[in-house]
């Protein structure tokens, strides 16, 4: 196959700065797993004050980062390197999305698609018509569709939208860097994610009611954004931010993790959070809200547990014994680590480019990643 002077550039939110976002996680395990593979990859980044001021990767070693103030200097600095990929990827929250988006469709020689991160989220925003990163009109010109999302979206994405290759394409997990660590223990369950008002019903029903019927035991939330009105019982400790360098310290410290979704992919379904991959990687046992697809991903109860309320919460925490917790937490790690890495998701993505290259090969929509 002959390359271009770049493989594959990438245009998203950030690489750089995990702060107030969980793309930059999404981003690094994927584009690790490229470059574990060979790929040169190109990562084009607006220069935001916010991701400037908590940069946690201002130089990665696995491909080259690009910061531009604008839409002019995207393309001064860097339209050749564009036009002449061998592919470029897009992604969900891209600033200016839209008009960039048009921009580059016009200025690509070789196949363009679209990772959504977000799938359910925009696609709520494209039906009340105020997505500010996609313009339904475009989702056809892409040559493929990675969704966040598998299960019947990939079916709306064809039917609704004329998604011509829609691709289950979940978050995944840099094995090599989440792994099991061995600390002590802080905390009996712990919460990471930024503050999300969709959420915040469930981290009252699934963390903090059971804080304060528990007073004996510790729990913890680390994530940004969360307003200062909100009443933390006092064996809950609160981090503003956790680097994901210290990610696995911090779930090693929790004898339960807690996942929490999104109301928007619980209704979707089949949305599992990059958290979920990244704790099950890590070796902690997850306690999860339940929605439609979880279990085909970590079969409950044997690698994740599912609680609906406090009550459930509670009796989990009391009753769940050591050995039942590890015995999950490797069953859980074990898929994780078969199916779910930034480099099986590079080769689902390699595999799409070659065929697209290979008018020999018919390109099938894919329905899982698996």
């Amino acid at each position: 196959m002959t390359m271009r002077c770049d493989d594959i550039v990438v245009l998203g939110l950030s690489l750089s700065s995990s702060w107030g976002n969980g793309h930059a996680t999404t981003w690094r395990a994927l584009i690790r797993g490229l470059a574990e593979l060979g790929q040169k990859v190109l990562f084009l980044e607006r220069d935001q004050p916010w991701y400037a001021a908590n940069r946690d990767l201002p130089v990665p070693d696995f491909c080259e980062l690009g910061l531009y103030g604008s839409r002019a200097e995207l393309y001064s600095r860097y339209g050749s390197r564009i036009a002449e990929a061998r592919a470029v990827l897009c992604g969900s929250y891209l600033p200016e999305g839209i008009a960039v988006i048009d921009d580059i469709l016009a200025l690509v020689r070789g196949p363009c698609g679209f990772y959504d991160i977000d799938t359910p989220v925009t696609v709520a925003a494209l039906a009340r018509k105020d997505c500010d990163y996609l313009a339904a009109r475009q989702i056809r010109a892409f040559d493929f569709y990675l969704s966040f999302t598998g299960g019947p979206m990939l079916g709306l994405l064809s039917d609704r939208y004329e998604a011509r290759r829609p691709v289950a394409f979940h978050c995944a997990v840099d094995a090599e860097r989440y792994q099991p660590v061995a600390v002590p223990p802080r905390w009996d369950l712990g919460y990471l994610g930024t503050f999300s008002a969709d959420r915040q019903p469930a981290l009252e029903r699934l963390l903090l009611e059971p804080a304060r019927r528990l007073p004996q035991c510790r729990f913890v939330v680390a994530g940004p954004q969360y307003p200062d009105d909100i009443a933390w019982p006092a064996n809950v400790t609160r981090i503003a931010h956790v680097a994901p360098a210290e990610h696995p310290a911090f779930y090693a410290a929790q004898r339960f993790t807690l996942n929490i979704t999104r109301a928007d992919m619980i209704a979707a379904g089949w949305s599992p959070s990059v958290r979920l991959f990244e704790a099950a990687a890590c070796a902690t046992p997850i306690i999860s809200d339940d929605w439609p697809g979880l279990t085909d991903l970590l079969p409950a109860p044997t690698a994740i547990l599912i609680a609906e309320d406090s009550d459930a919460v509670t009796h989990i925490l009391r009753h769940v014994s050591d050995t039942a917790r590890r015995r999950m937490a490797a069953e859980a790690r074990s898929i994780v680590l078969k199916a779910h890495t930034g480099q099986a998701r590079a080769r689902v993505l390699l595999r799409l480019l070659d065929a697209l290259a290979s008018a020999s090969v018919p390109l099938m929509p894919v329905s899982s990643v698996r």
